[in-house]
């Protein structure tokens, strides 16, 4: 007997994130995956090679919008937000609030509906500029929720916390992850995100710019690594709500960072130096021993090897677009 089809929807698909994780799904053929974007930060482009699968379907829609689906769905993943600073800041921020919240609203609604699972990646901007390090899941954070970062920081946040009260109210089965910076295929190349700028700017010729005075650290996590993660917390047992950290940690300063990318891609070029933005966290390492011990993952992707293949794709994606 045939195993029945599974019907996932992916918001914000059409994002760097979402649509790796689109194209993840589809390898399984029991699994049937409907993308939502309202492609404000994502590209249909991301997923043009997608369209002529019959278990793949787009559909044009804001979460900030209630949903109606004539289909059943049994899995949310809710992605749906820009992640970018110099996407969600500005004239962009109460839109930010909106998607994050009444996203996040939304989302559960058809959730609780259709009895379905689902999963909110939330952030490691939760835990603001962090007083601990590295950061664990029980740390609460140091977050200005007034600043211009606020409306991404203390979005994400209110999310998290709708997702344990659908769980604690209603019974819907959620999972609730924190991702940590995530590079690779599908970034846009001026989304404003460190690994992308300093990529595209060393492709073109251009000095890398750094802000601040480049002893900020983060931590970088391959793209592959993250959505096998994602997948992974999505199978977990339904007791299991998090949230979890997800990403690699390996810390880097951003100095470290602009140096290896220069040396990879032209090393003739000069880092400039600039003004570190407001709130801009000055270290971020996430502690996964959770992650390790509950799905039995870590990231398997070094740095060196993540890089290569994404300074491969800009290559390519600088060339369409020039």
């Amino acid at each position: 007997m045939r195993d029945k089809m599974k019907t996932i929807l992916v918001t914000g698909g059409t994002g760097f994130i979402g649509a790796n994780l689109c194209r993840k799904l589809l390898q399984d053929s029991k699994n049937k995956v409907i993308c939502l974007d309202n492609n404000y930060t994502g590209s249909l482009d991301n997923v043009k090679d997608l369209l002529e699968n019959a278990n793949f379907e787009f559909i044009e829609h804001d979460v900030i919008n209630p949903l109606n689906l004539d289909q059943k769905i049994d899995e949310i993943y809710n992605l749906a937000c820009p992640a970018s600073p110099k996407a969600y800041q500005g004239d962009r921020a109460i839109f930010t609030t909106k998607t994050c919240v009444f996203g996040a609203l939304n989302m559960l609604e058809l959730a609780r509906k259709n009895n379905a699972k689902i999963l909110q990646t939330s952030t490691s901007e939760v835990y603001g500029e962090p007083l601990e390090h590295p950061q664990k899941e029980n740390y609460r954070g140091n977050v200005n929720p007034i600043g211009v970062r606020s409306c991404y920081d203390e979005g994400k946040r209110c999310a998290e916390s709708l997702f344990f009260d659908y769980n604690r109210i209603y019974g819907v089965k959620v999972k609730v992850v924190r991702i940590f910076n995530t590079y690779g295929p599908y970034m846009h190349p001026d989304d404003g995100r460190v690994v992308s700028n300093f990529i595209c700017q060393a492709l073109k010729g251009v000095d890398l710019t750094v802000f601040g005075d480049g002893s900020q650290t983060r931590s970088f996590c391959y793209v592959d690594d993250l959505v096998c993660a994602l997948i992974l917390t999505m199978k977990s047992d339904d007791e299991f709500l998090g949230p979890i950290n997800l990403g690699n940690p390996e810390e880097y300063t951003i100095g470290e960072l602009s140096q290896i990318i220069k040396n990879k891609v032209n090393k003739n070029l000069k880092v400039l130096y600039k003004p570190l933005p407001a709130d801009d966290p000055t270290q971020r390492r996430p502690d996964v021993e959770l992650a390790k011990n509950k799905l039995k993952w870590q990231p398997q992707t070094k740095l060196d090897e993540g890089l290569d293949k994404t300074i491969e794709y800009f290559k390519n994606k600088l060339e369409e677009i020039y």
